[in-house]
This record gives structure tokens, C-alpha cells and sequence, in this order.
């Protein structure tokens, strides 16, 4: 009987230094709130953000040193001081009508740099981008510029309208519109001052005469490119006598050593060119967050700066202010919205019937 006893006393101390041991074991696992956890029962481990990150940028030609030259390279320095990731862009520039198409056809950029919203519209349409996009207060702008002419040094043919375009001694040139949002601008700011009157062969609210007046001035363009740079590329080469083009082409050219002047005409469009994250895109890729820091990150008072030093007009009020000071005076500035917004536009001016295309089909272009 003591025999027994003994065995019983035996097998609870047994017991007691196992579970002494399992309790330890315990203590020497991970710990959670203070509490011990056994080995093996820990969550998996959230994975780490990758160290490297490639967001793609579908651009228009304009702004390609706004943002190659300045604006990426803030960015990625930027990103990398909050959050320790690299950025590597990869960028791509073509007239805003052809990346547009680009896009919609299968080209998976992360973000989209336009020149007009119908580009983008394009996109919403394909159900690429969400149709709330410009839902803001800056209507998804980034940037502004005006439509004007690009003159030779000292403006040799006295050019200072729209009507002087139309002249028998006067080579125009200005992109396809069929393919550059910058021709499509340069169209319509012939076309609403002709309507608004501040031309001299034209009558305010008369369609016949703003025909009249594109029909003299498509007459006189000799070559039209792709895009509004290759345009100014063109010009550079000697060819032309006028470039209609964007105000930031002229002043990145002469920046960058090309020699020519421009002329504002009395009344001209204001052209608004809009970003926005391409969400069907940046989903696919896990890239929405770092795509809506950049577009925000355009948007800030620094990098509207960068957008004025590349001659482009900044769509913050306070900056745009400073970088205009600097800039020639308008007598008449009109927006797409004074000609009765895009959807009327692309109806009356560059739909089959409209007043433009019927323009260059009679010319043969």
C-alpha cells in the first residue's frame, strides 16, 4: 500500500513539472497586450509594402518638362521622406486626343495629364474613371494656359489677330484636331472670337461668319502635325510664318533657346487641362493610394509654381496670381463654359456636321 501511495505521489509531481514546462514554454512565445501566447498560434504577419513602387503617367506633350523636369522628381523625393518607398514613373506624351484613345484601348496608365475634360470623359465613358472625378472645387484642373500665336522674331508679317491668319502672305500651322486637344483650344478660340464679336469680318452670335473666318484660316495651314510640341518642333525647323499654339509652348521654346515671339490676340480662350486617376487601372495595379497622393500632390502650392516656371498658367488662385503679374494682359479671356460648354462644342464645331469638320473636309484636309 505504501508502495502505491508512493507511485500516486510520484505521477502528480510528474504532472505539476509539466505543466511548469508548458507555462514557460508559454512565456518564452510571442505576447500579445501583455498576455502570454503558446508557439504557433500568432497571426501570420502583415506583408510589407514593397520597397519599390512604378506608377505610369499618360500625358499630353505641353506639360512633359512641367512634370519630367520638376514635379516627378519633387514627388519621389516626397514619397520617399513618408513612407521610405521609391517611385519609378514611367511617362508617356502624346497629343492629348491619341493618349486618350491610347488609354481606353488598353494602355494601363495609373493617372491621365489632358488637355481638355472631353479627353477624360473619354475614359469615364470606358468606364475607366469614375464619372465623379471632377467633382471638386477645382473641377479636376491642374493647369491653364491661353490660346496664341507664335510669331517670328520681331513679327515680320505684323500679325496681331485672328483675322491676320487668313491673309494670302501668311503660312499657318496648327496640330490635327482629330488627334491634338491643343488644335481642338486653338479651333475654338478662333471660333468664340468670331462669335463674341472681336473679329473684325465676323458678327457676334453669327455661326456663318465664325465658318467664314476658320474656312480663311484653314486655307492658309500648311502642315498639321499630331501634337501641339511637334507643331512648335515644325515651326522651329523654319516652316510657317504663325504657330497657334498654347502660351506655355512658346515660353518653354524660348527657355529652352529657341528664337520667336508671341502675339495675344484681343479676345482668346482660357485653356484648362485636367488630371485624374484612372480607377479601373490603379485597382488592378494596388496603386490607388500613391495615384491620388500624386494628383493631390499637383494641386499644391509648390508644384503650381513648377507648372508657372514651364509657362503654364497654375489653377491656385494665389500662385496663378504671381505667375500672371508677369504674364501679357487679355482684353477679352472667354472659358469653354462662355461658348456654351464641351458637350455643345464637340456637336457644333467637330461632330461630322459640325462647323470645323465641314471646314476641313471642303479644304480636303
Amino acid at each position: 500500500m505504501k508502495r502505491d501511495n508512493r507511485k500516486s505521489w510520484m505521477a502528480v509531481v510528474i504532472a505539476g513539472a509539466a505543466l511548469a514546462l508548458l507555462f514557460a514554454a508559454c512565456g518564452e512565445g510571442d505576447k500579445r497586450d501583455g498576455a502570454a501566447v503558446a508557439p504557433g498560434a500568432d497571426k501570420k504577419a502583415e506583408p510589407a509594402a514593397p520597397k519599390e513602387v512604378t506608377l505610369t503617367l499618360a500625358g499630353y506633350t505641353t506639360p512633359r518638362e512641367a512634370y519630367g523636369k520638376a514635379i516627378i522628381p519633387a514627388f519621389q523625393k516626397y514619397w520617399k521622406e513618408k513612407t521610405g518607398q521609391k517611385v519609378v514613373f514611367q511617362e508617356s506624351y502624346l497629343g492629348s486626343g491619341a493618349q486618350s484613345r491610347a488609354v481606353a484601348g488598353g494602355f494601363e496608365a495609373d493617372v491621365v495629364a489632358l488637355s481638355l475634360a472631353p479627353d477624360v470623359q473619354r475614359l469615364v465613358d470606358a468606364r475607366l474613371i469614375d464619372a465623379k472625378w471632377g467633382e471638386r472645387p477645382d473641377n479636376g484642373m491642374v493647369s491653364r494656359s491661353i490660346a496664341v500665336l507664335a510669331v517670328r522674331p520681331g513679327n515680320p508679317k505684323g500679325i496681331k489677330e485672328w483675322e491676320d491668319l487668313g491673309r494670302a502672305d501668311v503660312e499657318v500651322l496648327t496640330p490635327n484636331a482629330k488627334t491634338s486637344g491643343g488644335a481642338m483650344w486653338n479651333v475654338l478660340a478662333m471660333y468664340g472670337a468670331a462669335m463674341r464679336g472681336h473679329v473684325a469680318s465676323a458678327k457676334a452670335g453669327d455661326v456663318e461668319s465664325a465658318r467664314a473666318l476658320l474656312a480663311k484660316v484653314f486655307a492658309r495651314v500648311t502642315i498639321m502635325d499630331k501634337g501641339a510640341r511637334e507643331s512648335m518642333l515644325t515651326f522651329e525647323k523654319g516652316v510657317g510664318d504663325v504657330a497657334i499654339t498654347y502660351e506655355n509652348e512658346v515660353l518653354v521654346g524660348n527657355k529652352s533657346g529657341a528664337k520667336y515671339d508671341y502675339v495675344v490676340p484681343a479676345s482668346t480662350l482660357l485653356i484648362e487641362n485636367p488630371i485624374a486617376v484612372v480607377d479601373k487601372y490603379v485597382d488592378k495595379h494596388g496603386t490607388r493610394e500613391i495615384a491620388t497622393a500624386f494628383v493631390e500632390f499637383t494641386k499644391l502650392p509648390e508644384q503650381q509654381r513648377a507648372f508657372g516656371e514651364y509657362g503654364l498658367r497654375p489653377v491656385d488662385a494665389a500662385v496663378a496670381a504671381e505667375v500672371e503679374a508677369k504674364l501679357p494682359k487679355i482684353t477679352d479671356l472667354f472659358t469653354i463654359r462662355d461658348l456654351g460648354g464641351w458637350p455643345a462644342m464637340i456637336e457644333n464645331v467637330f461632330s461630322d456636321t459640325g462647323v470645323y469638320s465641314q471646314v476641313v473636309a471642303t479644304l480636303g484636309r
